[in-house]
């Protein structure tokens, strides 16, 4: 089940990469481009560019790069599927599937559904009957879950085994049914193996309390990953999900607070302890989805991580989620916990009341917001107040308009010691395309401007010119390094011609030649579209120019080795004419 190549160009042509990573990494405008430090290395100096016209990125001192998606997929470190999810999620479209090169309808969601049900129904009875589910009973019990906990949450046992669900569905149809809701895996020469085996189950339900996914933890130490969750399926979006927000509502009509944590036996462990509002990712950051989920339920979300340097990276990027969707009314709190401790172990410790406590103490988002941005520079000089206020800039300005923002600004005001006008001020000063472009490293060797790499060059940055083109035959006949690369991106070109940069690139991912697109994508031509439209016709006439000398020195050697047909004396002739044309 494949994301339709036509529908990843829509979304990168839809998409602005300037608006995408600058919700993460605040940008500066620089001439046509923008910059900022690089989120991806420490540094001082900005060398990450990012292209609205070429729609990627490229950072001159790490060299990370790539599209839309790709800043998705390093940054949040989401799957590619995720970061399609995630594009598609912010444009408000569907994210359609194909198998055997046709999109699949949504009538075989239901079918996919039926056999999840069937699934879970399975893994439930494996925990009560197969002989291997002793040490999955034992281990729950170790971490002191209950029989009607277990019950609640539909708690179920993977026997070991390779086969054991593909042995229950021996119909071919069935099996991709199977494979296709992410329950089996498919092989070479049609051939399935079970997804989930001698794990603990943990059915992951929607809204409608139907199971549309599995996460699976491991029983023995040697086996990886620890904790293993079904793909993205049709009916599965890990961006869009959170596991056990179905069970807080089957037992809270009203609840007041949700808590967000980061896995499943922290939501089990805090219901155990009659803590049920707590609810998990399914190892993604929190999306606007999430959020937005959450905000439909109750007015007060508490995230808890762990007090480490990945718990504070989560953290900022729930608050940056956050900040353009609380409305007035909405609360949000941080919730960081002693180092080595999680939801589960410390609850056990403290017990209910003790980690309540710890969540109506959790640091208010206004709070969250200044301290977390405060801790590496001296707010008490006035060069450190004006960095914090250009630094929280594109944050704030992502506030709804209201008492909640107005709250917010008197607060950061009140911090930084400043008349709220003077704050205000601060923030609505532009940016103005004047801001110096720092200088980049000068030490990168210089590209080697062949005729084809200039060919090339040219068509990335002006996919339009690949219309000017009709004899692709002809160029794929020269024998020059790269030519068949331009012929490739020559025939997408004119298959889809509304590709642009970003998009073109993201096709060539995973191939060979996406390190070299990046390199000629990234130059700058001097001139406007005219004249390097004219150069482009140029380059082409130079390529058809080697192709009639190349075929003259084939014909040559024939001559002087065997001679010449009738019909290869007629071609020579033809060329010499051509090449001395050419050469006048």
């Amino acid at each position: 089940m494949r994301i339709p190549q036509t529908f990843i160009d829509e979304l990168l042509t839809r998409t602005d990469i300037v608006e995408i990573i600058d919700k993460h990494v605040p940008l500066k405008k620089a001439g046509k481009e923008y910059m900022a430090c690089c989120p991806f290395h420490n540094e001082k100096t900005p060398s990450f560019t990012v292209s609205p016209q070429k729609q990627f990125y490229h950072c001159f001192g790490c060299g990370a790069h790539g599209t839309a998606i790709g800043f998705l997929m390093d940054y949040e470190r989401m799957e590619f599927v995720e970061a399609v999810e995630e594009l598609a999620s912010m444009l408000g479209l569907n994210v359609p599937r194909e198998q055997g090169g046709e999109t699949q309808p949504d009538r075989d969601s239901p079918r996919l559904l039926e056999l999840l049900e069937q699934a879970n129904h399975y893994f439930q009875q494996q925990l009560r009957e197969h002989p291997a589910a002793q040490k999955a009973v034992d281990y729950l019990k170790q971490r002191g879950v209950s029989g009607e906990i277990a019950k609640r949450f539909g708690l179920g046992f993977a026997p070991p085994g390779w086969n054991n669900l593909t042995q229950l569905h021996p119909d071919p149809e069935t099996r991709q049914r199977l494979a296709a809701a992410g329950l089996i895996v498919a092989r070479p020469g049609n051939e399935f193996y079970d997804r989930f085996r001698n794990r603990i189950i943990f059915p992951i339900r929607n809204r409608r309390g139907r199971v549309i996914g599995f996460g699976g933890r491991v029983l023995d130490a040697n086996d990886n990953p620890k904790y293993l969750n079904s793909p993205e399926t049709p009916v599965f979006h890990k961006g869009r999900e959170l596991y056990g927000l179905y069970e807080v509502r089957e037992q809270l009509r009203h609840p007041q607070r949700l808590l967000v944590v980061e896995g499943y036996m922290d939501v089990i462990a805090l219901a155990q302890f009659d803590i049920p509002y707590a609810v998990a990712t399914l190892g993604t950051a929190t999306s606007a989805d999430h959020l937005k989920a959450l905000f439909r339920l109750v007015k007060e979300v508490v995230f808890c991580f762990d007090g480490d340097a990945a718990g504070r990276r989560a953290a900022s990027k729930a608050l940056e989620t956050a900040l353009p969707l609380i409305e007035d009314g909405h609360q949000v709190g941080f919730l960081f916990l002693p180092e080595g401790q999680d939801p589960d172990s410390l609850v056990r410790s403290e017990g209910r009341q003790g980690f309540e406590a710890r969540i109506t103490q959790a640091m208010p988002l206004s709070e969250y917001l200044l301290h977390s941005h405060a801790r590496q520079i001296d707010t008490h000089s006035v060069d450190g107040k004006a960095r914090f206020i250009a630094t929280l800039r594109p944050l704030l300005k992502q506030l709804r308009p209201g008492i909640f923002r107005e709250l917010v600004l008197r607060k950061t005001a009140e911090y930084l010691q400043l008349p709220l006008s003077a704050l205000e001020q601060g923030l609505d000063k532009p940016v103005t395309a004047e801001t110096p472009v720092p200088a980049r490293p000068t030490s990168r060797q210089p590209v080697k401007k062949t005729p084809v790499r200039h060919a090339i060059t040219l068509l990335l940055h002006h996919p339009e010119f690949a219309q000017k083109i009709d004899d692709l035959e002809a160029l794929r006949e020269i024998d020059l390094p790269g030519i068949k690369l331009f012929v490739e991106l020559l025939e997408t070109l004119r298959s889809n011609p509304n590709l642009n940069i970003g998009a073109l690139l993201e096709r060539w991912r995973d191939k060979d030649n996406a390190k070299h697109l990046l390199t000629l994508a990234r130059q700058t031509l001097p001139g406007e579209k005219q004249g390097l439209s004219a150069e482009f016709s140029d380059v082409i006439k130079n390529l058809m120019a080697v192709k009639h000398e190349q075929r003259w020195q084939a014909l040559q050697q024939k001559l002087s080795r065997e001679g010449l047909s009738q019909a290869e004396k007629l071609e020579y002739q033809q060329l010499l004419d051509v090449m001395s044309q050419q050469n006048t």
